[in-house]
């Protein structure tokens, strides 16, 4: 132990001072120069060619099967952020659609009015202004089917004040005075109403945009937390791999070397890792777009799908996941190089 002391020492003070008086620099090492015999002169005795599958870097440890789960982990929840995102994007999208092409006339009961005489006497109106292209009435069993979530099967519509609905499809490009067609309506039908869905389509783009917001934030905050990790794993493969770095560091080895060995190690662990939680995460949307097109014709079915569409994340979501498992194996990578080459700084400077 003595004469290892003495010799890292000596290494030390050589590095430090790089030349002395009548010898050469010291040279560094490269991976081509391995196997090749010393020649006369040099300050160090090259080290034999070792084997290429050999590393510095331990392959399987617990903290290395630790790291991978933790990967495995961040990756899948920065790809079910970003499917949910995809998807409240796209559903919002679509709601912004569905508003521009279809706004509701609403007829509530009157005591005196025939309500079907109301419903054809607002269809009439509303078919002849212009920009307007079809005017369908809800029929009694579509209503009770929209109804049915919140007041249960077998409902009586003569038998409670529900009020009635018509669909009024828009043309493309042609917009009507909805001023008119509301005044026109108030006055010629009692208890109806025209609502356009700008107020309620507002307060749900709103939110559909506070959270694709939030999570962006979310994405961010994994993948910071994904870099800390990497950092101190690298940290403790390099403590626990100390006296072979300083060994080969200080005898020549090129510091891209060193760096290479653990960017190799890391960038396997991040690919098995991101992999793996993608893989997990796009299983997890297959089973969610089969359970919802398994109950899209129910009443609850139905509702969740005018809410938040199908459940399918699309092209746009799994092509999301191929590049979220990517982008972690190289901030994997790149995070444990960095943190090797100032580790190795560090070093230098003692």
């Amino acid at each position: 132990m003595k004469g290892g002391c003495r010799f890292m020492t000596k290494y030390k003070s050589y590095r430090r001072k790089k030349l002395q008086p009548g010898r050469a620099p010291v040279p560094k090492i490269s991976d081509a120069d391995y196997g090749k015999p010393a020649t006369k002169g040099d300050p160090v005795k090259i080290l034999p060619r070792q084997n290429k599958q050999s590393s510095i870097v331990p392959r399987e440890t617990i903290a290395g099967n630790s790291l991978m789960l933790v990967i495995a982990i961040m990756s899948f929840l920065l790809c079910i952020t970003f499917g949910a995102v995809s998807l409240v994007s796209d559903t919002a999208s679509a709601w912004q659609n569905d508003i521009a092409r279809e706004v509701t006339i609403q007829i509530r009961p009157v005591d005196g009015v025939n309500m079907t005489e109301a419903l054809e006497r607002a269809q009439t109106i509303a078919s002849g202004k212009p920009g307007i292209d079809s005017v369908t009435i809800i029929s009694d069993d579509e209503t009770a089917r929209l109804l049915e979530p919140w007041l249960g099967a077998g409902l009586s519509l003569e038998e409670l004040p529900i009020p009635r609905l018509l669909s009024v499809k828009l043309k493309t490009g042609k917009r009507p005075d909805f001023d008119e067609l509301r005044r026109e309506l108030t006055e010629s039908v009692p208890g109806a109403s025209l609502d356009d869905h700008q107020a309620w389509a507002g307060r749900l783009t709103r939110m559909a945009g506070a959270t694709v917001i939030i999570g962006v934030a979310i994405m961010l905050l994994v993948m910071a937390a994904t870099v800390l990790t990497v950092i101190f794993a690298t940290k403790g493969a390099m403590s626990g791999n100390r006296h072979v770095v300083e060994v080969l560091h200080f005898v020549g080895a090129d510091d891209k070397y060193i760096a290479d060995q653990f960017q190799r190690h890391f960038l396997l662990l991040g690919l098995k890792g991101g992999a793996v939680g993608g893989l997990i995460a796009t299983l997890g949307f297959l089973i969610i777009g089969y359970w919802t097109g398994q109950n899209s014709a129910t009443p609850e079915g139905d509702q969740m799908t005018a809410l938040f569409g199908t459940f399918s994340v699309g092209t746009t979501g799994y092509s999301g996941v191929i590049v979220i498992v990517i982008l972690i194996a190289f901030l994997t990578a790149y995070t444990s190089r960095a943190t090797v080459r100032r580790q190795i700084s560090a070093l230098e400077q003692n």
